[in-house]
């Protein structure tokens, strides 16, 4: 069988109010492949998963895998034209939902299984191909266009157990789970690895309560491993407590850049090993991952590879082991294309190696920092400026609690450099003492032009702050 459950953790969902065992969570998917044959949901199809982080959602999933079929999960907090979008592109066998919005107009069957009968047949001891797929992410296009990674079992597989070694024994620790179960941050690296390494999870909602209450919860449910994202960590360290009773083992931050200043703070309020990872979904989630304890703590230091090999395609094409330029990673955890669009898939995915889109360099000990993301790079009068690095300056001024820098069009140098600012609350910056600020530690050519104070950044479906958004809420146009 392809998931011995005897070996999985258990399952603690607060807002649901329910525990269970692993042979209670075996039951539950036991119950639904029951119901799912009756329904005529053959082995091969694809169904879309459209609810997200309970433990209704993980019996669905393994419901789905153990019938042999693929699991598209799609964000239930998308509007209802996103979903419909993305369920025309997946063309499911059906969509399994706690509920769905009334407003969604799908042509397969809408199934709830929360309440699926009691059954007493085995779970399908299916022969399963782990070049077959078992999940389909979606990164973007929930308006048009939707870029769909498929990841095969296989792929699956040989992440959690990369994982698992790079982690050690934490990897079976409690684990409080916040991040949306659609994305591969919250799926695989949040749950699935400590699930099928034999620790429990904890699911709890994300939000402001939670950050209010973040250090009195991981006392509560003696949580020693959780993973979120910075902009979770700015909330809970302003709100909350730390944590008294030091069960916190390790601590994975990811989805986003993580400042040096920010990476240093979760260390001191959590007492826990902190690593800066980097995960792409097309990689199956993890990719490298620097420790607080046996690297360092620097702006984009993401350490080695966990699993596979990692190099840089320099300015000229040539690929290298170390230097500086855009980073490609080979792993046994590559997706398998994308959906339906071999187009892209061939542009990423280039003589085995994947091509991220981000920039940095390696070290000659083989450590990767990063600087930045192609796409986002400004071009000043042919000066190249990484504003995600921008972004992580401004963010260490006390009076900034975000920023979010971007290029606009300019027809003399081509770009010039802007700047979104969140101020901390009470805070009322001068921009020019702020821009005064920036003179003495940025170059002439990276020091942003224009300014704008907000009450809010706009957020991609994943909560990272959407830059293309913010450039075209507040400057009308793109680089």
């Amino acid at each position: 069988m392809l998931f011995q459950f005897s070996d999985f953790g258990g399952i603690e969902d607060i807002a649901l109010g329910l525990r269970w065992s692993p042979a209670q969570f075996a039951s539950e998917v036991t119950n639904r492949v029951a119901a799912l044959t009756a329904a005529n949901i053959k082995p091969g199809s694809t169904v879309v998963i459209a609810h997200s982080g309970s433990a209704r959602f993980f019996a669905d999933l393994f419901a789905v895998w153990a019938l042999g079929c693929t699991a598209a999960c799609i964000d239930p907090a998308l509007t209802a034209n996103e979903v419909e979008t993305l369920i025309k592109f997946v063309e499911p066998s059906a969509v399994f939902a706690d509920e769905i919005s009334s407003g969604v107009r799908v042509d397969v069957p809408v199934l709830q299984l929360a309440h699926a009968a009691d059954s007493t047949a085995a779970i399908p001891d299916l022969t399963s191909d782990l070049g077959q797929p078992a999940l389909i992410l979606f990164t973007s296009g929930t308006t048009g266009n939707p870029k769909g990674v498929v990841l095969s079992f296989r792929a699956l597989l040989n992440r959690i157990a990369l994982n698992r070694a790079a982690m050690g024994s934490t990897s079976r620790l409690k684990t409080l789970v916040t991040l949306p179960t659609s994305f591969g941050h919250g799926l695989i690296g949040n749950a699935l690895t400590p699930l099928l390494s034999g620790g429990d999870i904890v699911l709890h909602a994300a939000g402001l309560s939670l950050a209010q209450n973040f250090g009195r919860i991981v006392d509560q449910y003696r949580i020693g491993l959780l993973s979120s994202v910075p902009s979770f960590w700015r909330m809970a360290l302003k709100f909350s407590d730390a944590p008294a009773e030091h069960t916190l083992a390790r601590i994975h931050v990811g989805s986003a850049p993580l400042s040096a200043d920010l990476w240093a703070k979760i260390v001191e309020w959590s007492h826990a090993d902190v690593v800066n990872c980097y995960g792409i979904t097309e990689l199956a989630n993890w990719v490298a991952g620097a420790s607080s304890r046996t690297d360092a703590i620097a702006d984009g230091l993401v350490g080695k590879p966990w699993g596979g090999e990692a190099a840089i395609k320099d300015s000229t094409g040539a690929i290298r082991e170390t230097g500086e330029g855009e980073l490609l990673v080979k792993s046994p955890s590559v997706m398998s294309g994308y959906l339906r669009r071999p187009d892209l898939t061939a542009a990423v995915l280039v003589d085995g190696w994947y091509h991220t889109g981000d920039t940095g360099y390696i070290d000659d000990r083989g450590l990767i920092r990063l600087t930045g993301r192609i796409k986002d790079e400004i071009n000043r009068a042919g000066f190249k400026v990484q504003p995600s690095e921008i972004d992580a300056l401004l963010e260490t001024h006390p009076a900034v609690s975000e920023a979010c820098v971007f290029g606009v069009a300019d027809s003399v140098s081509g770009e010039i450099v802007a700047a979104a600012v969140r101020l901390a609350p009470g805070e009322n910056m001068n921009i020019e003492t702020l821009q005064r600020w920036c003179a003495t530690r940025l170059r002439r050519e990276a020091i942003p032009e224009r300014w704008f104070v907000v009450d809010k950044l706009p957020r991609n479906e994943r909560g990272k702050i959407n830059r293309d958004a913010v450039r075209r809420l507040l400057a009308g146009d793109s680089p």
